[in-house]
C-alpha cells in the first residue's frame, strides 16, 4: 500500500491507531501535498486492504476526526477527495457516516483526458493508442461473445441509426466501448474509455460541418460500426480488425482536417455525469476555460470574488471545486493581496493513483495486465526502432537494459516512443503492480534499488533486455517484437 500498513481498528478503538500526522506522506506517485490528501489516501488504502466492503460505514465525521487526529476542515477535504474518486460517500443525519462505495471511473478518466490534452497529445498519438488496444478487445470480445452480447451490440447499432439525423456532434464511440466491455478485460475498457473521451474532446473542438456533411460522416461511421459488429458476431476477427483499422484512420484524417489549432472553447458535455456534485461541475467549467485559453501556466484565473460572480455559486461550492483543481494540479489558490486562482501544470499523479485504485476494485488479473502491457510495449517498438540512430535513444536503451529493476527497461522502452498516452497508461499499470506487491515507490532516477527485486533474476532479465536492444539497434523490429514478447512471458511467470 501507499502508506504503512497500519491496521485501522474497529470503530470505537481509535486509541490503537497512530495519528495520521505521524504517517509519512505517500510517495507512490499520488499527489499528497496536503494533509487532507494524505488522509484520503489512508482511507482508500484501508478500504482496499479490507477487501472493498461496499456499504460498510467507516464512521461518523466525529469518529473519523478522532481516529485520524485531524481537524474538521482537513477531514472534510479528505472526504471530498474520496467522494470524487467514488470510493466512499458521506451520509448525513442520524446513523450517517462515511459509506464505502464502488469507485467511479468518470472523474478519473476526465482528469486523464485533461492531462493528455495539456501535454500536447496529437491526433496520431491518440489513434495509434486506440489501434494498439481496440484490436485486442475485438479478438477477445469475439471469443467470449454470448447471445446477450449480440443483442447489446445490435441494439447500439439501432440507437446509432436513430440518432444520425440529430444536429451537432455526438459521441459515436459506444460501440467501441461495448466491444471493450465484452472483452472481459477491465483495463482495456478503462483505457479505451479515456481514449474515446479524448476523441470526443477533439471532435468538439473541430470545425463545424454543414448539416449534410455531419449526416454523411455519421452514416459512414455507422456503416463501419455495422461491419465491425457483424464480423465480431461471425467470428471473423480478421475482417473486424481490417475495418476497425480503416475506420480509426478515417477518424484521424477527419480530425486533422477539421481541427487546425483547435481554436475556440471546448464544449464539455457535463451531462455525462448526471450524478456529479455541483462542485465537480464548477471544477470542470474552470478546467475547460483554462484549456480554451491555451493553458497559460502562472496566469490568474480570477479572485475568489470574481469566480463567485462568474460561476454564480456559493463560497462553499467554489472552495470545494478549487480543492479538486488543486488535487489534480490544474490550478492553485493563492491567498493575500493580489491573490486568486492561478493556473498550474496538470499533475497526472492523482489520476494514476485513482485509476490504479479503480482497476484494483475491478479485480484486474495478471492476464488482463499482461495483454494490455504487451500491446503497449509492442506498439512502442516501431517508433523506438525508427529513432535507433539517435544517440540519446541508444544510450538510454543500453543503460536501462542493465538496470537492476526489470520494469525500468520496459518503462524506458515505452517512454522513448514519444507517445504520452502509452507512457501514462504504462505508469498506471506500474502503480497497480506496485500496490499489489506492497513494495515501496521507485527509487529516484539514477538510483539502483537494493534487496530481493535487484537480485536473483537480474542476470536473466538483463540478458534478455540486451538482446532486445541489439535487435532494435540493428533495425530488426520483428526480432525485437519476438524478444519483447518472450521477456514479458518470463516476467509474468516469475
Amino acid at each position: 500500500m501507499a502508506t504503512p500498513a497500519a491496521h485501522v481498528p474497529p470503530r470505537g478503538d481509535a486509541a490503537a491507531l497512530p495519528r495520521i500526522s505521524a504517517v509519512p506522506a505517500a510517495g507512490n506517485g499520488v499527489r499528497a501535498a496536503s494533509l487532507g490528501a494524505r488522509v484520503a489516501q489512508f482511507i482508500e488504502d484501508e478500504i482496499v486492504r479490507t477487501g472493498w466492503p461496499v456499504g460498510r460505514n467507516l464512521g461518523s465525521e466525529q469518529e473519523l476526526q478522532d481516529r485520524y487526529g485531524v481537524s474538521k476542515s482537513v477531514l472534510r477535504e479528505a472526504v471530498r477527495l474520496v467522494e470524487h474518486h467514488g470510493v466512499a460517500r458521506m451520509r448525513r443525519g442520524p446513523g450517517g457516516g462515511l459509506l464505502v462505495t464502488a469507485p467511479d471511473l468518470a472523474p478519473t478518466a476526465r482528469a486523464m483526458v485533461t492531462y493528455l490534452d495539456y501535454v500536447g497529445t496529437t491526433v496520431d498519438d491518440l489513434i495509434d493508442a486506440r489501434l494498439l488496444l481496440e484490436p485486442c478487445a475485438v479478438v477477445l470480445a469475439s471469443e467470449r461473445l454470448t447471445d446477450d452480447g449480440v443483442r447489446l451490440l445490435r441494439g447500439l447499432l439501432e440507437q446509432e441509426a436513430r440518432r444520425r439525423a440529430e444536429p451537432g456532434i455526438w459521441s459515436q464511440d459506444p460501440v467501441h466501448t461495448a466491444l471493450c466491455e465484452l472483452s472481459g478485460n477491465p483495463a482495456l475498457l478503462a483505457f479505451t474509455e479515456v481514449l474515446t473521451r479524448l476523441t470526443d474532446r477533439y471532435a468538439h473542438t473541430a470545425r463545424r460541418n454543414t448539416r449534410a456533411e455531419a449526416v454523411r460522416n455519421k452514416e459512414v461511421a455507422g456503416r463501419s460500426h455495422t461491419l465491425i459488429v457483424e464480423a465480431v458476431i461471425a467470428g471473423d476477427t480478421r475482417l473486424a480488425y481490417s475495418v476497425l483499422t480503416e475506420h480509426l484512420h478515417e477518424a484521424a484524417g477527419w480530425l486533422k482536417d477539421n481541427r487546425p489549432g483547435a481554436a475556440g472553447p471546448i464544449a464539455w458535455q457535463l451531462v455525462e455525469a448526471p450524478g456529479a456534485k455541483l462542485s465537480e461541475l464548477v471544477a470542470a467549467r474552470v478546467q475547460d476555460a483554462i484549456a480554451a485559453d491555451g493553458w497559460p501556466v502562472g496566469t490568474l484565473v480570477g479572485s475568489e470574488a470574481e469566480l463567485l460572480d462568474r460561476y454564480g455559486t456559493s463560497r462553499a461550492v467554489l472552495r470545494e471545486a478549487v480543492r479538486l483543481l488543486e488535487h489534480h494540479g490544474v490550478a492553485r489558490m493563492r491567498r493575500g493581496p493580489g491573490g486568486g486562482l492561478m493556473v498550474t501544470a496538470p499533475d497526472p499523479a492523482a489520476s494514476i493513483g485513482a485509476m490504479a485504485l479503480y482497476l484494483g476494485h475491478r479485480e484486474v488479473g495478471a492476464e488482463h495486465l499482461r495483454a494490455v502491457r504487451e500491446a503497449l510495449e509492442l506498439g512502442a517498438l516501431g517508433a523506438v526502432t525508427a529513432r535507433r540512430r539517435e544517440a540519446e535513444v541508444s544510450g538510454r536503451l543500453e543503460a536501462a537494459a542493465g538496470a537492476a529493476l526489470p520494469e525500468r527497461f520496459h518503462d524506458e522502452l515505452v517512454h522513448l516512443a514519444g507517445n504520452p498516452v502509452l507512457t501514462l497508461f504504462l505508469r498506471i499499470l506500474a502503480e497497480l503492480r506496485r500496490r499489489r506487491a506492497g513494495t515501496a515507490p521507485p527509487e529516484p532516477s539514477g538510483a539502483e534499488p537494493s534487496g530481493p527485486e535487484s537480485s536473483g533474476t537480474a542476470g536473466g532479465h538483463a540478458g534478455r533486455h540486451r538482446e532486445v536492444v541489439a535487435a532494435i539497434l540493428a533495425g530488426d523490429e520483428s526480432l525485437a517484437r519476438h524478444r519483447v514478447r518472450r521477456d514479458l512471458v518470463a516476467c509474468h511467470d516469475r
